[in-house]
């Protein structure tokens, strides 16, 4: 008999899908992310109309199905089959032009497109949560950039902010089960795919097979997730240091301290960052917390200026 264990795996692996890569090849000039926009959202719309997924074997599972998704062209004996734009939601999601680098533009709304093909019987995650899941990355031509066939931890905003909301959309699974021959696998795992525009993924900047302006492809698989995943350990959650409030932690420096990579300057975002407002008291010793650990709301704020104490070089 399979029996039911859990476990706690540590560490975070490279991969492509990462969101900045040292040593990759140097990016070519920035266009404007509006005129970019308009060119990926016409790529994304021609692949929609003309792909399917396997939705008929997830309506009804055939005897060993292995739960992956499979996409192929309406074309042939796959004349009738309802395609991608019939069965993806679409959501738009407003990115700064400055988040990508660039120095003029303002903001600009992306359209990403999703699918749920397994619910899952979990909760989902945010996009600031260390997740544990399996992927397989696709340009539209149909080119296999990166996969996982195994189940990894990942802290979803060390990587592509497409790719992390794509994540948050699925539901985890259940247990993790370990079976006779020594393999894991993980009941009922959320299981779905998203598609996104360059501005959600590498932009300009090529990786591999990936050229610049790339939209891009995730099969996704949830299996776990750290609820409230607080990263730097600072007693505040990762989701609650998005400051701005606009779904991307990784534009928030409160006291814009920086560190130095091979690249150069790099800040250092609140979520990586346990004193936030650099006044010398640790982040930690500026909120409270209940006799269970368990952060307290509000978060306290001495001067009552309407910036937390932890946000607050006034406020020591």
């Amino acid at each position: 008999m399979s029996r039911i264990v859990s476990f706690l795996v540590l560490g975070f692996l490279i991969v492509s899908c990462k969101k900045d890569d040292e040593g990759a090849p140097p990016p070519t000039p920035p266009r404007p992310l509006a005129e970019v926009a308009v060119e990926d959202e016409a790529k994304i719309q021609e692949y929609l109309e003309t792909h399917f997924y396997n939705y008929e074997e997830f309506d009804s599972i055939p005897e060993n199905f292995d739960f992956k998704i499979k996409i192929d062209t309406i074309a042939g004996n796959n004349a009738d089959k309802s395609s991608l734009a019939e069965d993806m939601t679409s959501e738009t999601i407003t990115v700064s032009s400055s988040d990508l680098g660039l120095s003029e533009g303002g903001d600009v709304p992306l359209k990403y497109y999703y699918l749920i093909a397994r619910k899952g019987q979990g909760g989902s995650p945010t996009v600031a949560d260390s997740t544990f899941f399996k992927y397989e990355g696709v340009k539209l031509n149909g080119t296999l950039f990166d996969s996982s066939e195994s189940f990894n931890w990942r802290y979803l905003p060390n990587f592509l902010r497409g790719f992390s909301i794509g994540i948050s959309k699925l539901n985890a699974g259940g247990k993790i089960i370990v079976n006779d021959d020594g393999t894991t696998s993980i009941e009922n795992t959320g299981i779905g795919m998203i598609l996104f525009p360059s501005g959600l993924g590498y932009y300009n900047s090529p990786r591999g097979s990936i050229a610049p302006y790339d939209p891009l492809l995730f099969k996704l698989e949830l299996g776990l997730y750290v609820e409230n995943t607080d990263f730097d350990n600072d007693g505040v959650p990762s989701i609650l240091e998005d400051v701005n409030g606009d779904g991307n932690v990784n534009n928030d420096n409160s006291d814009g301290d920086f560190t130095l990579t091979q690249s150069g300057n790099r800040p250092i975002y609140n979520h990586e960052d346990t004193d936030d407002d650099n006044d010398g008291t640790p982040t930690r010793e500026e909120v409270t917390f209940d006799e269970a650990g368990n952060l307290i709301m509000p978060l306290p704020d001495e001067d009552k200026d309407g910036i937390p104490d932890y946000l607050d070089p006034d406020t020591k």
